[in-house]
């Protein structure tokens, strides 16, 4: 059985994509580790990189080869200056040398080193080989699979995955929504109290608490930063920022010097049905601005819906529970991160795999099955909330126009935020045990629907508002 940490689903990274950016930064870092490993490290003499798929198609958009970039030369995207990005890139691309891990200087050019290949690989379409010629002419290669969220695996992971579980598995082990409803009912315990016993097998409460408030901090950040940028994003579609706009309209003259500060103010104003769907849709937006302009945001569980659970955990902090603290977050983060397991456990969380559906309807019902249990629900309608928030993202096409992580899923996260919250009252409304459609159902459908979907409609631009809108367009 799949061992699943919530921080394997909440991961800080640099936008604009988990799969297309996170993904090949980590693959870059990873194959650094395994040269050093064989002892190849100090004699490569030159570098190439093949990305295939999905990885090719919008891998300009998505930023892949300057992740790749990245990753080779060794920076960590956790903690990387995201403003001296495009001046490392720069630097590389006029000098033509890498400084491979920082260590060793290789001459490279991106433009003919880094290889866009349409042709897919079986195993997952977000493929990428890293070359290397040795200093005694060998010529060694390695493969790796971007397949969502930032998780990066090699093609030998299934004969691998019974050792690999064999050394960590946690004490009550979920596969299944029906699975984690049982330890509930049997344990009298909410879905964030089973989540965080599985949690402590793992790390302490101190390192446990230390990674949620790191994640939070990100997710607070990136919402402030989005509010008070103005101006267009990067990549030729002239989308203009419109969290600011939004924001400034909502917050007024209100003064304020931090982020701490500007949750108090918005507090402090007043807020009607139509001011909370604005705010909702502000920080979901703020988030994906900064994603798509290579700022800094969580995975939650991919950077394209990186704005999805951050907003609802605003509307609860600002709208609903003005008294929400850090054992909030805590909670709501610990079912979140379950929640997503459960989908990729049973379907998929890349868009490459199983088009939008797999990134922000995911995120919807992670959002949504948190936001209910802080408003008091049961584990039942916990569950209940989280599959009628995917219900209502099914078939979901992830049809990016250019390529950009910005047309139309910026605005996806809006949506998939204001749908969480409305899951999560109608679960709260509901006698979760007449509920028709149980999770699990919900997981396999998605599965099958991601399966049945027509590749152009998994993020490759070939179809849908990607062939429909061009730059020319805009």
């Amino acid at each position: 059985m799949e061992c699943i940490s919530i921080f394997d689903m909440l991961k800080i990274g640099v936008g604009p994509s988990s799969s297309h950016t996170l993904g090949p930064w980590r693959a870059g870092r990873r194959w650094i580790a395994e040269l050093k490993k064989n002892q190849n490290f100090d004699t490569v003499t030159s570098i190439t990189i093949d990305l295939f798929g999905s990885l090719s198609l919008t891998g300009k958009g998505h930023a892949t080869d300057i992740a790749v970039i990245l990753g080779l030369c060794g920076f960590d995207p956790q903690t990387i200056d995201v403003s001296s990005i495009t001046a490392i890139i720069d630097t590389i691309t006029t000098s033509k040398v890498l400084r491979f891990n920082n260590e060793l200087d290789i001459t490279f050019d991106p433009k003919t080193h880094i290889i866009f290949n349409r042709d897919f690989k079986t195993f997952h379409p977000n493929g990428m080989t890293f070359h290397a010629t040795l200093k005694n002419g060998e010529k060694i290669s390695s493969s790796f699979y971007s397949i969502g969220g930032g998780f990066v695996v090699k093609e030998e992971r299934k004969r691998k995955e019974k050792k690999l579980t064999a050394f960590q598995k946690f004490p009550l082990p979920i596969e299944k929504a029906t699975d984690l409803l049982e330890y509930c009912i049997k344990k009298n315990k909410k879905v964030s109290e089973i989540v965080l016993e599985n949690e402590r097998s793992l790390r302490t409460d101190a390192e446990i608490n230390e990674r949620i408030s790191q994640i939070w901090n990100v997710m607070l950040e990136s919402m402030y930063t989005g509010c008070h940028t103005e101006g267009t994003l990067p990549g030729g579609l002239n989308v203009r920022r419109r969290a600011y706009d939004t924001h400034k309209k909502l917050i007024g003259n209100t003064q304020y010097q931090n982020p701490t500060e500007w949750i108090e103010a918005i507090r402090d104003t007043e807020v009607k049905f139509r001011q909370i769907l604005k705010w909702v849709s502000c920080f979901a937006l703020a988030v994906n601005e900064v994603n798509a302009s290579l700022g800094r945001v969580v995975t939650a569980p991919t950077n394209g819906s990186a704005g999805v659970i951050p907003a609802v955990m605003m509307y609860y902090m600002v709208i609903e529970n003005h008294d929400a603290n850090f054992d909030d977050v805590k909670q709501f983060m610990l079912v979140a991160g379950e929640i997503g397991s459960l989908f990729k456990k049973g379907a998929t969380i890349s868009a490459a795999m199983g088009g939008c559906q797999a990134e922000i309807g995911v995120s919807s019902a992670m959002a949504a099955g948190a936001l209910t249990e802080l408003m008091g629900g049961s584990p039942e309608q916990v569950l209940m909330a989280s599959e009628i928030a995917m219900e209502h993202h099914l078939g979901l096409t992830c049809d990016p126009i250019a390529g950009l992580v910005q047309v139309p899923c910026i605005e996806r996260n809006a949506m998939g935020a204001i749908k969480a919250i409305n899951a999560c009252e109608m679960a709260l409304d509901t006698d979760a045990a007449n509920a028709k459609v149980p999770l699990d159902k919900v997981i396999e459908t998605m599965w099958e629907t991601a399966q049945d979907m027509h590749t152009k409609y998994k993020e490759t631009s070939e179809g849908g508002l990607a062939v429909k809108v061009s730059l020319s367009d805009c």
